[in-house]
């Protein structure tokens, strides 16, 4: 198995532990672990997909389905055993985020040839199921924190795709992507990163303004 498909599958593993550990803080039953495990597990995936007008991959490779469902089963029976399942479900989500930004752009570049569309491609696969389960959930969106989040997405993909445009081999690509991925987001977690934060006063409300 190659590195690039290593990592999508470890990608949905860990983004559909994230929906199921969300599920259980909301206390849904196991349908509702299945559900928002495999929208996080294959959101990113499929949008990438539709925008690259290419077969949905998990329509023919029913696998990435079961794995998404597998690890909601899972986490059902399990995570009563973690104390703080928010702060697991962050640190999961910046592994699935570093792997799908590798994902990504692995396949946007291929389909395509353009380097622009592989990060983009990367930074909407490694995003688009995290923001999906914030939102279906209930959780504060991942987009709204303080600490950097689509940056470190974007490292990855531009990561992947500069060294695999210099000429260095695939799983050394992927794996140096992964890991400036991952530094990036799991520094904004442990250590608080952010960019400035805009400071100027808010906009009138229009019934205000004479």
């Amino acid at each position: 198995m190659n590195p690039i498909l290593l990592l999508d599958y470890a990608g949905i593993a860990v983004f559909a532990a994230t929906g199921a550990l969300a599920a259980s803080r909301k206390q849904l039953d196991i349908i509702g672990f299945l559900f928002l495990a495999s929208i996080t597990g294959i959101g990113g995936g499929t949008l990438r997909d539709i925008i690259l007008d290419v077969p949905v991959y998990w329509v023919d490779h029913h696998a990435y389905v079961l794995v998404c469902a597998a690890v909601a089963v899972v986490v059902f029976f399990t995570a009563h055993f973690v104390e703080s399942r928010y702060r697991l479900l962050l640190w999961l989500d910046a592994l699935g985020l570093a792997a799908y930004s590798v994902m990504g752009a692995a396949k946007g570049l291929a389909i395509t040839g353009s380097p622009t569309v592989a990060i983009i491609m990367g930074m909407l696969t490694a995003t688009f199921g995290g923001i999906l389960r914030d939102l279906l959930a209930g959780e504060p969106s991942v987009l709204l924190r303080p600490e950097i989040y689509v940056t470190a997405a974007v490292t990855g993909a531009a990561v992947f795709t500069g060294a695999d445009l210099i000429g260095f081999p695939t799983v050394a690509s992927a794996l140096i992507a992964f890991a400036a991925a991952f530094i990036v987001r799991g520094g904004a977690l442990k250590f608080g990163w952010s960019f400035p934060a805009y400071r100027s006063r808010p906009g009138r409300n229009p019934d205000d303004i004479p």
